[in-house]
């Protein structure tokens, strides 16, 4: 019974790297911006750290006010969560923002075109 907090260890130490290397051949293949990457390589690295370092945990989570210390990594990851989520809400909207923008100046460049045309085949 004593290797099973050992086995915990390995086993969530082993699935957070595995993440790590998927976040990075996402980076590296291009369909992930380092920017978002960031707090994903930034999370997975405390899992790693507290997976190894048991003691820390409880330690961190005693210096929280924390009763059961494994819910702190819960309340990490739903801080962490609601942080990339405004993050992405903040990049989304700037993103509509300039669509609008992009969309009048073709609206308008569309309108320039065709008052021109229409003067061409006047003169003509």
């Amino acid at each position: 019974m004593a290797a099973l907090p050992i086995t915990i260890q390995l086993i969530s130490a082993a699935w957070a790297a595995l993440f790590m290397l998927i976040i990075f051949r996402l980076i590296a293949k291009g369909k992930l911006r380092v920017e978002y990457s960031i707090i994903w390589i930034l999370c997975t690295i405390l899992l790693i750290i507290f997976s190894f370092w048991r003691k820390g945990l409880e330690k961190t989570a005693l210096l929280l006010g924390v009763y059961y210390a494994p819910s702190l990594i819960f309340l990490a990851a739903i801080f962490a969560i609601t942080v990339f989520l405004v993050h992405l809400s903040l990049v989304n909207s700037k993103s509509q923002n300039q669509i609008k923008s992009l969309a009048h100046e073709i609206a308008f460049l569309k309108h320039e075109i065709a008052a021109q045309k229409k003067a061409c085949e006047s003169n003509v």
